[in-house]
């Protein structure tokens, strides 16, 4: 498969796609079928290579067992890919985040933003401006000053209507899976947000595939 593309160019030769889900015994994987058509998707736009009847082999091979596990895929350009797992403890009931906003900032027309990859240095750059238990989460705003993303979740907050409000794709961020699926199933609308906006919403949520909805508040002090 040709590396054509200029995104693909920003990418080095050991940058790989990744996809984190969540397997629970008598359930299986969570957004299976979501996972695998995002990493498809990716796979196409950034040529690599890509078997998906290999990867839900994959899955059925390693997501199995009697205890919760974080599973996660790595995907290389020629069609590698690598399987790890560890036992997963979901967040107890009642948890908050406190979340954090970077000066760190998106580029909103950066399109590598909608793929998940091993390229994560400016998440790493905004995670480092807080200590790590000074916030649960930090978040990332675009050039305008729109809400992007988190580091690791999406955004969701609570602005009074029958629906979530979650940051579109224009603002830059990663098109979830979670995300995806609330979408789908009208849960959540896309709105642009600013922080202004997050300190006026009635309740704040962040969330990814793996952890669920996860109740946040923002915490400036």
């Amino acid at each position: 498969m040709p590396a054509e593309g200029p995104l693909r160019h920003r990418l080095g030769p050991d940058d790989r796609l990744i996809e984190t889900m969540g397997y629970a015994p008598r359930k299986g994987v969570a957004r299976a079928e979501l996972h695998l058509d995002r990493l498809e998707r990716s796979a196409k736009a950034l040529y690599f290579a890509f078997n998906r009847m290999g990867a839900i082999g994959a899955l059925r091979h390693f997501a199995k067992g009697p205890q919760p596990l974080r599973v996660r895929f790595t995907l290389g350009s020629g069609g590698d890919l690598d399987v790890t797992t560890a036992p997963f403890e979901a967040a107890p009931a009642g948890t908050v985040w406190r979340l954090a906003v970077a000066v760190t900032r998106l580029d909103s027309a950066d399109g590598l933003l909608a793929h998940k990859t091993t390229k994560r240095d400016i998440y790493a750059a905004a995670r480092r401006e807080f200590a790590a238990d000074a916030a649960d989460e930090v978040l990332l705003l675009n050039e305008r000053g729109e809400v992007c993303e988190g580091t690791i979740t999406n955004v969701f907050a609570d602005m009074g209507d029958a629906a979530l409000a979650t940051p579109p794709l224009t603002s830059g961020l990663l098109p979830g899976v979670l995300r995806q699926e609330l979408l789908e199933a009208g849960r959540a609308v896309e709105r642009v947000l600013t922080p202004d906006d997050l300190r006026a919403a009635k309740s704040l949520f962040v969330g990814n595939s793996l952890r669920g909805l996860i109740a946040a508040r923002l915490d400036e002090r």
